[in-house]
């Protein structure tokens, strides 16, 4: 297997989610975002249950991106305590996954 491969997950106001992966794979830190535009998230937050309506991003990315991506999301995510989850591909479609490392260049 190529590089390893990672999903992350990451959700923003609907406003930012188009800004923010347009970014993303500017700057070549994922090959691939897909935004589903409206999720219903509920959540605990300062001891309240908050209900809100985000975006999730789906960052087809390396396990070797994720730190730059993390840097670049605290300069451009417009929450302080932004979520950014990232998930081992454990298999795929082989072209697949060489493609997505093909297309990363992680920051040094």
């Amino acid at each position: 297997m190529p590089a390893s491969a990672v999903v992350c997950l990451i959700t923003a106001p609907p406003a930012d989610a188009g800004k923010i992966a347009t970014a993303i794979v500017e700057r070549e830190l994922a090959a691939c975002v897909n935004v589903v535009p409206l999720v219903r998230s509920i959540y605990r937050w300062q001891g309240v249950v908050q209900r809100d309506q985000e975006s999730l991003l789906l960052v087809k990315t390396t396990s070797s991106s994720v730190r730059a991506l993390e840097r670049l999301l605290e300069q451009i995510h417009p929450y302080d305590t932004f979520e950014l989850v990232a998930l081992d591909v454990t298999a795929g479609s082989a072209p697949y996954l060489e493609w997505i490392a093909a297309s990363t260049t992680p920051a040094l």
